[in-house]
């Protein structure tokens, strides 16, 4: 209770100077990471060591379905806003270009390991967040494009790789135990196809109401922020009563809602789900600086650290730049959406699911990997972000009219 009271205080305390703080580059994210550390440090981390119990995994999914629908209603503009060839590129060629490298990276590192844990590491370090450095969306050094894409991408790439993610648990060994491919895809699919029927019949039902019921003025525009934080929480439970994985329900109702809404959810009825979630990144944000008190307990692990660094570098890079090779985007800008692909609450989510549902050595790995490559970020994409701005960036940008 001590450690949940000083995260507490540590978040109103940063209420109060969160404006301020982001203008010397400390996000609320950093804040909470050092809070966590230093209680994992100097107490016995009832929160770090809590997270192996069956009681912290439906927790860490309900935050995930969360913030997974919020990413699925928040692209503005459409689907794409505009850049559907180009988002197409990012999130179903660099991404597997990008996923596929990693994982034979940690094979060849670590040969022990089995294909599924390997598989798993990479979903976990390979989707990126723009949480932990948000001020990169408002820095006009940066193109507005190169923004605007990093932005679609935040938005959609954890929700569509958490299959993928699925697919690895189970064929990794976690408590169903598959014991070949085919087993895991048998054990996966139907856990997807329910999570598709739950999110897409809630999300496209709950979408229709609200129009009827806003059309006659039956709703109000806090009843409609209430519905929203509730809606990706329906979705993720009937999922997981029908057998279904919840978080990719959530993701799927999130993309059905946004379908069905007649003009889309406005900013004014998004302002409740927005602090809600930013809330809830704060808190793993905290969970995770517990968690990464425990890998010291491994020691250094080299080839951990190696593949969180090329996660981080060539595996972002080079896959995203020959992904946008005959696209409309210059050279120095297809670099910048490269290196800006910072880690975040994804890459958090999913490393303590990992760490969660599988056992023994290949659970710690997870872990390690997923720390070294997100505290990584945190220093790279965080401090080094207002250098990566003025060497790829517009050196005289020129104002413009709105932010995105």
């Amino acid at each position: 209770m001590t450690s949940a009271l000083i995260a507490i205080l540590v978040i109103v305390g940063w209420s109060f100077v969160a404006g301020g703080l982001s203008r010397v580059r400390i996000s609320g994210a950093l804040l909470m990471v050092i809070t966590g550390m230093v209680i994992g440090l100097t107490t016995s981390n009832p929160i770090g060591y809590a997270l192996d119990t069956d009681d912290a995994e439906p927790a860490v999914e309900l935050i995930l379905a969360l913030l997974l629908f919020v990413d699925a209603i928040e692209v503005r503009g459409g689907y794409f806003a505009g850049e559907r060839r180009t988002s197409f590129r990012l999130l179903l060629i660099a991404m597997p270009l990008s996923i596929a490298p990693a994982t034979l990276l940690g094979l060849a590192l670590l040969p022990t390991m089995s294909v599924g844990v390997a598989l798993a590491i990479a979903c976990v370090v390979i989707p990126m967040d723009l949480t932990p450095v948000s001020s990169l969306v408002r820095d006009q050094r940066i193109p507005s494009r190169v923004r605007h894409l990093l932005n679609i991408e935040s938005g959609y790439n954890d929700g569509i790789i958490a299959p993928v993610f699925i697919f690895a648990l189970t064929l990794a060994g976690d408590h169903k135990h598959a014991s070949s491919p085919a087993d895991a895809l048998e054990q996966a699919v139907p856990s997807a196809l329910w999570a598709a029927l739950a999110g897409s019949v809630i999300g496209f039902v709950a979408a229709r109401l609200t129009n009827i019921s806003a059309r006659r003025g039956l709703a109000t525009e806090q009843s409609i922020r209430i519905s929203l934080v509730l809606i990706p929480i329906l979705a993720y439970g009937c999922s997981v009563q029908l057998g279904g994985n919840g978080f990719v329900a959530a993701f799927i109702c999130g993309i059905a809602y946004k379908a069905a809404r007649e003009d889309g959810p406005g900013d004014e009825q998004l302002r409740l789900v927005d602090d809600v979630s930013g809330l809830a990144a704060l808190t793993m944000w905290f969970v995770f600086g517990c968690a990464a008190v425990l890998v010291f307990e491994l020691g250094f692990v080299w080839q951990l650290v190696v593949l969180g660094i090329a996660a981080l570098t060539v595996l972002r890079i080079v896959p995203v730049y020959l992904a946008l090779l005959r696209t409309d985007l210059g050279r120095r800008d297809r670099l910048l959406v490269g290196v800006l692909g910072p880690r975040g609450t994804a890459s958090i989510v999913f490393g303590q699911l990992a760490f969660n549902e599988l056992d023994g050595l290949v659970a710690d790995q997870t872990l390690y990997a997923m720390t070294v490559t997100v505290l990584a970020s945190v220093l790279f994409h965080g401090f080094g972000a207002a250098l990566i701005a003025h060497r790829l960036g517009r050196r005289n940008p020129a104002p413009e009219l709105k932010s995105d």
